[in-house]
């Protein structure tokens, strides 16, 4: 199978981020119309935790490896094996057990910061995949429990071991801890941010260039009246022209898919 119709109609209201990251007002989307493929499907079935214990860096791409039939259903450990059923009806495939080497089925974590401990170094923050991680830079961080996906990602960057994960569902695992709508909104942040590191990344990139292209004109404007002055501006010359050559070949290639 490598495509199915939605259906006809219009969605319920769906609610959108704001460039806070916080959720803002109800906005009705176009009609329904859309046919979505095989790895969409797939990717609406997932948990959106976005932890890459799959092997792939986020859940899409995991999902348009199962579509294409280059992943296993059974790699995801935070779907469980409720997951792997939900992916097996959509593929054909036979239920597997969860393969051990991508983890296990467990009940969901919650990351929590000893505030004692942060030294407020932001590499929890970068590697949050849905920004559940509030601080700046020697600031003490905290983790805002409701969004936290469990995903562990926060842990290992971490330099002085200030983090600890603590199970909040009890028994209930895969699926049976984590609710639809806690994986819809996880989906959405994790799109939000990675939408608003390409812009930051895209901003920064023209700082630089126009700060390029501000000292390549100063150094146009310089006199050179000996072969030394002279030699000496077209060395500055070429070197911030090759500056400005690299950033215009670094906008010119696509961002790794995160």
């Amino acid at each position: 199978m490598q495509s199915a119709c939605a259906g006809a109609g219009h969605r319920p209201a769906a609610r959108h981020l704001s460039d806070n990251g916080v959720f803002s007002h109800d906005v009705f989307s176009l009609p329904d119309t859309v046919t979505k493929t095989l790895a969409d499907l797939i990717e609406d079935v997932l948990p959106q935790t976005q932890c890459s214990k799959c092997g792939y860096p986020a859940c899409r791409p995991y999902a348009e490896a199962v579509a294409i039939g280059s992943a296993a259903i059974n790699q995801c450990p935070p779907g469980g094996i409720e997951g792997v059923r939900r992916i097996a009806a959509l593929t054909g495939h036979a239920v597997i057990p969860i393969n051990p080497a991508n983890g296990f089925e467990r009940g969901r974590p919650v990351a929590f910061i000893d505030e004692q401990l942060c030294i407020g170094c932001t590499l929890c923050i970068q590697a949050c995949p849905v920004d559940a991680i509030l601080g700046a830079a020697k600031q003490m961080h905290t983790i805002l429990p409701s969004l936290c996906t469990g995903c562990d990602l926060c842990v290992a960057p971490c330099p002085v071991d200030c983090i600890v994960m603590f199970p909040v569902t009890g028994d209930a695992t895969g699926w049976d801890g984590w609710t639809q709508a806690q994986a819809d909104a996880a989906r959405e942040r994790h799109d939000f941010r990675t939408r608003r590191l390409e812009r930051e990344r895209l901003e920064n990139d023209a700082r630089l260039a126009a700060k390029a292209i501000a000292k390549l004109r100063a150094v146009n404007d310089e006199a050179a009246n000996t072969a030394q002055e002279l030699a000496e501006k077209e060395r500055k010359r070429a070197i911030i022209a090759a500056a400005i050559e690299r950033a215009r070949a670094k906008a010119a290639t696509p961002p790794a898919e995160d």
